[in-house]
């Protein structure tokens, strides 16, 4: 009996990712399956929704609306600073990513998005936020997770420790 995939479950799939134009923006192929521990929001939450339930050899397609993908693009994601803001950083241009340090210690990811004279806009928006995102989805393996796996709250490769 094949297992289902639930809490704590270490799943392995085959995905591409698709944009609405079925522009191809990720995917498995070529590579390892991705592995992951269910239930423990290493998945955006629609794909985990879509998942559970599946067992070994399932093969599906889903859409997943921003709000249960990276969200909806917020402007307030999006600000004007000054170069001296990246000191020691000699060019910067379009598309560098930083990690920024925002209120209350929160770090988030930002891209450069634009530069005039001294003013840099960056965005903390995730790349993939306001798009709903397309899955084609198969299933490689279930299994159980460890202890270590669960108390962690994410899969360990072979062998890896901490």
């Amino acid at each position: 009996m094949s297992l289902m995939i639930g809490n704590n479950s270490v799943v392995s799939i085959n995905y591409t990712l698709k944009d609405d134009e079925g522009q191809v923006l990720d995917s498995s192929e070529g590579k390892e399956p991705l592995q992951y521990l269910h239930g423990n929001n290493n998945l955006i939450q629609g794909l985990e929704k879509e998942l559970v339930g599946k067992t070994t050899g399932s093969k599906f397609e889903a859409s997943i609306a921003p709000e249960d993908a990276y969200g909806e693009r917020r402007d307030d994601f999006i600000q004007v600073v000054t170069k001296e803001m990246f000191q020691g950083v000699e060019d910067v241009v379009p598309g560098m990513t930083f990690i920024a340090q925002g209120e209350g210690g929160v770090q988030r990811q930002v891209r450069v998005t634009n530069i005039e004279g001294d003013n840099v806009t960056i965005d903390a928006n995730h790349p993939l936020a306001g798009m709903t995102l397309h899955f084609e989805v198969e299933v490689v393996d279930v299994r159980e997770g460890t202890a270590q796996e669960i108390e962690h709250g994410h899969v360990h490769q072979h062998g890896h420790d901490h």
